[in-house]
């Protein structure tokens, strides 16, 4: 990973702090963007006439300012689902856009925006075209994608201990995996930008007080009171400061040592060490060890650079649009659009209609995408999706996340991976067990049980032996602190515990300990399904004993 947040972090402080933002330099990787002209380019079909730019499409009525009260202009006729025109980075606002707040302030929401346009940009085109080059391996069964993090992110929870933990659970996690599956594990975070959260309700309502729903840090915050609750895009300017001194951090541990295998056996969490969950990890540590001190004797080094840092990258819903406008950059060394707020970015199941403004953001950046996807998902549907999303059919470009509960993964999978393999699409498919299995416990709290987690993760993995298909990875809402917010794990979190430890104020998370239990049940699985698929007598090395 390129140390590119030092100057975004430190223009964003600046704002934050309420002093005057100077325009930074812009990064020689990227052309700059005029706000009213801009270049229409494909993401999948790099143009040869990139430079040239054409009107940005008809200014609307944007669906993300309050409208006057006196001013009642008819809504447009909504655009037919007819083949994509000329794409923009603006062309969204001529779509129905859902899931959007509604600013009081149109102008300082247009002072914000115009400040986050000058802002270095988060993460580079060359960061997100490595990784979509690593998912094409995901797609094609030679390789696997570990993706996790916060259900979202908040203001209040942003400190290094917090990301070095989640950091470091990924990486135990990862080095399970790898262990287990001995090919590459692609570690993805939703950090560094996971702000923004759909709702099913506009509105929120308390004792008979009705106030607008908490839609994410960067958008209004979770008191409830109006104040809290009225979007307020100077929150945009906190997130984005927020996200790039995330990033430079995480980047930090990722290429400063930290990373290095060489300490596979100092990533255990304190409070894991005297965990069933403990005692294997170490297990599996003290036998990397002794292959890299085999390495070592033999005459192979471990000063490779492969061996002393990893890559990691970032990834959050695209859902905030003029925030993810705000962030796109055209790339000069290839004229295609990237959205430079993360690497990867993921369409919900709320915004994933094929005429609507997410749709139409996302199928103009190059960045790799994600596809929400659970049981209302129909197959022709999916199809239809993935031709606007990636009409190239570029490998690394889609990933397939998902989100339907155990019994619905058997029954409605099948057909969705029949009906792209028909069509031809390479895509990557990866499970979220999180989504589906939330339940409300008796205290009132929403919870997650860890075996009906397990139980879809198992169900994603038989549907794609039975297919002969590849499952590419998993999507997780976890932590790296001892929280206590999904129930059951070997160390038995139960009903009467949530209240000990719930500190999201979102959706609940897998702690440090269901996490690593969570991936070595799946490397296990891994391990089989590479022993059944190889003759190879250097396959058959299981796993540190764990007994369900």
């Amino acid at each position: 990973m390129a140390l590119a947040t030092n100057a975004a972090a430190s223009a964003a402080a600046a704002a934050i702090s309420g002093g005057a933002v100077s325009q930074p330099r812009r990064s020689p990787a990227f052309l700059p963007l005029k706000r009213r002209t801009i270049s229409a380019v494909h993401a999948a079909e790099p143009s040869k006439n990139a430079a040239a730019a054409v009107p940005a499409a008809a200014k609307t009525s944007s669906p993300t300012v309050a409208p006057e009260k006196e001013a009642a202009p008819k809504a447009p006729a909504p655009p037919p689902p007819a083949a994509p025109g000329k794409w923009a980075v603006d062309s969204w606002k001529t779509k129905k856009a859902l899931q959007l707040p509604e600013y009081p302030n149109a102008e300082e929401l247009e002072a914000v925006l115009k400040t986050i346009e000058a802002f270095p940009p988060i993460v580079f085109a060359g960061e997100a075209r490595r990784l979509e080059e690593r998912l094409a391996d995901a797609a094609m069964g030679r390789a696997f994608l570990l993706q996790g993090g916060d259900c979202a992110e908040s203001f209040k929870e942003f400190n290094g201990n917090n990301i070095r933990d989640t950091f470091r659970v990924l990486l135990q996690m990862s080095a399970v995996l790898m262990f287990g599956a001995q090919m590459p594990v692609i570690k993805v975070g939703r950090m560094a930008g996971q702000f923004a959260k759909p709702r099913s309700e506009a509105f929120e309502v308390r004792d008979g007080v009705k106030l607008p729903s908490y839609r994410g840090d960067n958008i209004n915050g979770d008191a409830f009171d109006e104040k809290s609750r009225i979007p307020d895009p100077q929150r945009m300017i906190r997130a984005y400061a927020q996200s790039a001194a995330t990033l430079n951090l995480l980047r930090a541990f990722a290429t400063g040592g930290y990373a290095a295998m060489q300490r596979v056996t100092q990533w255990n969490l304190d409070f894991t060490e005297h965990s069933e969950q403990g005692d294997r990890y170490r297990e599996l540590a003290h036998r990397v060890d002794e292959a890299l001190g085999f390495m070592s004797a033999a005459g192979l080094t471990v000063d490779h650079p492969l061996m002393k840092s990893t890559e990691f990258w970032t990834s959050h819903e695209c859902l905030l649009l003029p925030y993810e406008q705000a962030l796109t950059r055209q790339d000069s060394t290839s004229g295609l659009f990237y959205d430079c707020s993360a690497h990867m970015l993921w369409v919900g199941e709320r915004t994933r209609q094929l005429d609507g403004a997410h749709v139409e953001f996302l199928r103009g950046i190059a960045n790799p995408l994600g596809i929400k996807v659970s049981d209302k998902m129909n197959p022709s549907e999916l199809v239809k999706l993935i031709e606007i999303l990636n009409p190239s059919n570029k490998p690394g470009r889609i990933t397939i996340i998902t989100r339907m509960g155990a019994e619905n993964m058997r029954v409605k999978l099948p057909h969705l991976i029949r009906a792209v393999r028909h069509a031809g699409q390479i895509v990557t498919w990866i499970t979220d067990p999180m989504h589906g299995n939330t339940i409300k416990a008796p205290c009132g709290l929403k919870t997650r049980p860890f075996d009906s987690i397990l139980a879809e993760v198992r169900a994603f993995f038989d549907v794609h032996e039975q297919e002969g298909s590849h499952p590419g990875g998993v999507h997780l809402e976890m932590t790296g602190q001892n929280v206590t917010e999904c129930i059951g794990g070997s160390r038995t979190v139960t009903f009467d515990d949530l209240g000990d430890r719930y500190h999201t104020h979102c959706d609940p998370r897998l702690n440090a300990s269901q996490s690593l239990e969570l991936s070595f049940i799946i490397a296990e699985r891994l391990r089989k399904r590479r022993i059944r698929s190889s003759s190879g007598l250097n396959n058959v090395l299981p796993l540190p004993p764990f007994s369900l």
